[in-house]
């Protein structure tokens, strides 16, 4: 058995290495920028959400006193409002909305052009009652307090039979989003949504009816329920939500994935967003970001994809795994997904850049990143989204900040662990000027890694925050005045963290940015690793592309230090930024260095 066990990693790449391209072209190597809309930007303060819009959601208090919360006020402060609820601030965090839009996107499409982003992840954007918008009442309708009607459109939905995808009307939110795709590639860059098919919200247009009617229900089979209300039988209504969670009801599967009707429902929600009024697959989405996708069984994922591709042959898939690679290749395998959330990529990168006494050795680091690039064949490899934090995550801002504690490796442990709601000992203040190195220079390396690094909203901006739902400020822009962060969860006071957009982080990402869309070597080329020193805490790789090749040296040290390698010698390579002919360089700690053949 051992033996057995033993070889499973050399299978997994044999397997992996043996398979065909089944990637899209456009998204190997792109830059991706994730999107939380409602924390984002607000674009249009006439939409902005009422209480009542968040009727159903955690933590069902829709009734107290609310108002659109102040975009820059300090993130632990109760405001008049809340306290009159005489609640705590975990209880007040999820009820804030801030007013984030679509419209608010569309304004800072240039802001992310200019950053070098060529790709976008939206979180959800469909109707919900929450701000994370994981509890979709339709696929089908975007949410229409993110566009320009809130109150006309929820009108026009109550009105047609969502049964019937050839009578669904467009509301003034859906065609936001149209003009959002629209936007999007005038300027040479794709978009996806964030498809969550594994439930639906307790309010729900399915549900409610279920709810209502019971067993007459049209949808009654499109859930897993338990038992239906009979008083001759005493029974009472119960059924199973995602996780045990009865504001996210699952949707039905058998041995085939989800069932017929529901399945339906997503399919012909899929070919609206994605070839939208038939006008061509131009004017749509460019994939699908899909959300918990292990707790849908496999048949589902399979016809969905060939559903995708019918429609789109170039679409972009992407799952969210959570899993090793041997868990993860079933998906990853040609006809499911194309890659997925590359969160193996962010515990690596975690474990060597974040720890300090217990982290892994340049050698582990490099053994590590090569099992995983190797791990599910080269074109997944080139489409993996490598991130380093995400809105279930601790930001990167504040991972920094605590360093040697529970490793992100070990998800379950360590996303309670970051979460200071349940861990008042994680440090959620602002990083100081040497733990920001660290995000520097993780930054630097997630840009110029194999593969597609992926922004989350924000990190250039030099945002902090702990785990859910500290992850999820909002956005901080230049053009805004933020008050200090000087309030602690208890409401007692710490000294002024100043809260303002770091113009000297965003010129670090752009410029690093710049270099990945610059050279192909970079946004294509292959991967060879030329320098690991454990002792001096130095690795150095390769990325070369037909003639063109990028050397890149880390040093993780506290000390400066000195390469001096036979390839450099002959003067071949100069420095990316002083355009330096490089024959000997020395490294300042905690730093990078890049170089590119003459």
């Amino acid at each position: 058995m051992k033996k057995i066990l033993f070889y499973v990693p050399l299978l997994v790449t044999l397997f992996a290495s043996a398979q065909k391209d089944f990637t899209p072209n456009w998204s190997k190597g792109v830059v991706w920028y994730q999107i939380f809309p409602e924390r984002f930007s607000n674009g249009d303060v006439t939409n902005d959400p009422k209480g009542s819009d968040q009727e159903g959601a955690y933590p069902f208090d829709s009734k107290s006193d609310f108002q659109v919360h102040p975009w820059s006020s300090d993130w632990y402060k109760l405001q008049p409002y809340e306290l009159k609820n005489g609640k705590d601030i975990w209880h007040n965090i999820q009820r804030r909305r801030y007013g984030g839009d679509i419209q608010g996107i569309i304004n800072k499409l240039d802001y992310l052009k200019s950053l070098g982003v060529t790709s976008l992840y939206l979180c959800p954007v469909f109707w919900s009652p929450s701000s994370h918008k994981y509890d979709a009442l339709t696929y089908h309708h975007i949410d229409p307090t993110f566009g320009p009607d809130p109150e006309g459109d929820k009108k026009l939905i109550a009105a047609e039979d969502p049964l019937n995808p050839e009578k669904w009307v467009w509301t003034k939110a859906d065609l936001l989003a149209l003009k959002l795709i629209e936007e999007v590639h005038k300027r040479d860059m794709h978009i996806i949504f964030d498809g969550v098919f594994n439930h639906m919200g307790i309010n729900s247009f399915a549900f409610q009816d279920v709810i209502k009617n019971q067993k007459a229900s049209p949808y009654k089979d499109w859930f897993m329920i338990d038992s239906w209300d009979n008083a001759a039988k005493n029974t009472k209504f119960e059924y199973k939500g995602w996780f045990g969670v009865k504001t996210l009801p699952e949707l039905k599967e058998d041995t085939n994935g989800i069932v017929e009707g529901p399945k339906n429902y997503i399919f012909n929600a899929t070919k609206r967003w994605m070839n939208p009024m038939n006008k061509g697959v131009q004017y749509g989405i460019d994939g699908w970001r899909l959300d918990v996708a292990y707790c849908v069984a496999h048949p589902f994922w399979k016809d969905w994809r060939k559903w995708v591709k019918s429609i789109n042959s170039e679409a972009y898939l992407t799952a969210e795994l959570v899993d090793p690679i041997a868990k993860t290749l079933p998906y990853l395998s040609g006809d499911e997904f194309d890659a997925s959330m590359n969160y193996n990529f962010a515990f690596i990168t975690h474990d060597f850049f974040v720890q300090d006494t217990t982290g892994s050795s340049v050698t582990e680091f490099d053994q590590k990143l090569k099992e995983l690039r190797e791990g599910f064949g080269e074109g997944v490899a080139q489409n993996m989204q490598n991130l380093v934090g995400s809105h279930d995550a601790t930001r990167i801002g504040s991972a920094v900040a605590n360093p040697d504690g529970k490793k992100f490796g070990d998800w379950g442990t360590y996303f309670n662990w970051s979460q200071k709601s349940g861990n008042p000992t994680y440090n959620a203040q602002k990083p100081t000027a040497i733990q920001l190195q660290k995000q520097k220079l993780i930054a630097a390396f997630q840009i110029l890694y194999l593969g597609s690094p992926m922004i989350y909203y924000g990190d250039e901006a030099g945002m902090w925050g702990s785990n859910d739902p500290d992850c999820r400020k909002p956005m901080v822009w230049d053009d805004i005045k933020y008050e200090a962060e000087t309030t602690n969860p208890d409401q007692s006071k710490h000294e002024p963290d100043a809260v303002n957009f770091n113009t000297e982080l965003f010129h670090w990402y752009q410029k690093f940015l710049a270099i990945r869309n610059q050279y192909d070597a970079v946004k294509k080329g292959n991967y060879t690793t030329i320098l690991t020193n454990d002792t001096e805490k130095v690795y150095g790789f390769s990325r070369k592309y037909e003639n063109q090749e990028i050397l890149v040296f880390i040093n993780r040290g506290a000390t400066a230090k000195t390469v001096a390698l036979p390839i450099l010698k002959k003067g071949k390579y100069k420095d990316v930024f002083t355009k330096k002919s490089v024959k000997k360089l020395s490294i300042p700690p905690m730093n990078i260095v890049v170089l590119a053949s003459n």
